[in-house]
């Protein structure tokens, strides 16, 4: 019987879900992208710190720097994929059409988070990394309106020194 039930659903159509949440559960939230920015921000600064300290040093010590630089670009480029697949995900399912009305740049915003993101992937520009987490505070504090919160900046506790956007009730 069980065997039956095999064939019987492999000739049916089906399809592989990939999202936050198909049922919608309504659980979203840009802290994960502001985590992914901070860190994709902090491995460029490491990365260019390490660097820095290069010259001309001896083999072991280059061996050393390769093998860093190596897992901070790894790093950078995994964060930034998971920002924008968590800003995809709100954007793509959360916000609706209303949203858009009330801010009219939200679609501009998204493509350029997109578009950053990808830079910060390519590059190793602090400038980039900044911009990028900027862009994605912005579109937290746009998110969190819309839940009817007000945003707020606090001091994060990460490396960067720089904020994270939170809410308060």
């Amino acid at each position: 019987m069980v065997g039956l039930f095999k064939k019987l659903f492999t000739l049916l159509p089906h399809h592989i879900a990939y999202a936050h949440c198909d049922i919608p559960c309504g659980i979203y939230d840009p802290y994960y992208a502001q985590v992914a920015g901070h860190t994709v921000l902090r491995m460029t600064n490491l990365i260019l710190d390490r660097k820095a300290s290069g010259g001309n040093p001896p083999f072991q010590e280059r061996k050393e720097i390769i093998h860093d630089i190596s897992r901070f670009t790894k790093v950078k480029e995994e964060h930034a994929e998971i920002l924008k697949h968590e800003i995809r995900v709100i954007w793509g399912d959360y916000f609706k059409e209303e949203h858009i009305k009330e801010y009219p740049h939200l679609h501009e915003l998204v493509f350029s988070i997109m578009k950053l993101a990808s830079k910060a992937r390519q590059e190793i520009d602090i400038e980039t990394a900044n911009e990028l987490l900027e862009k994605v505070q912005e579109f937290s504090e746009i998110f969190l309106k819309t839940k009817g919160v007000t945003p707020i900046r606090v001091p994060s506790l990460y490396p960067t020194g720089l904020d994270m956007v939170v809410y308060s009730k």
